[in-house]
């Protein structure tokens, strides 16, 4: 199954410094399960973030899906990025090394 590698990134980066207003709480809450649940069914191999707090800020997260037209699908699917709170970008993604405590 392909592999891709997604980034996010707050439409509003103020939301890092200044704090998440009460909408952007709600929807980073649905954002959160909805990565849990795909990492629940085996589409999500790691998620995180970086830990600034300005403009350059981003998350990541390694996903495997069928094809592009599913890669689509599941970032479309996404709360942040449905409600507008993130901008996202997918690429078909490679893995060349991997820990041993990461592999299967």
């Amino acid at each position: 199954m392909p592999t891709y590698i997604y980034k996010i990134q707050p439409v509003r980066p103020e939301m890092l410094a200044e704090g998440l207003t009460d909408d952007e709480a709600r929807i980073t809450a649905e954002h959160f399960a909805y990565l849990q649940d795909l990492k629940d069914q085996g589409a999500l191999l790691l998620a995180g973030r970086t830990l600034g707090d300005d403009y350059s800020a981003f998350g990541i997260a390694i996903f495997q899906a069928r094809d592009d037209a599913h890669m689509r699908q599941l970032t479309l699917a996404d709360p942040g990025v449905a409600q507008k709170l993130f901008r996202a970008e997918w690429h078909p993604f490679r893995v060349a090394l991997l820990a041993d405590e990461l592999g299967a």
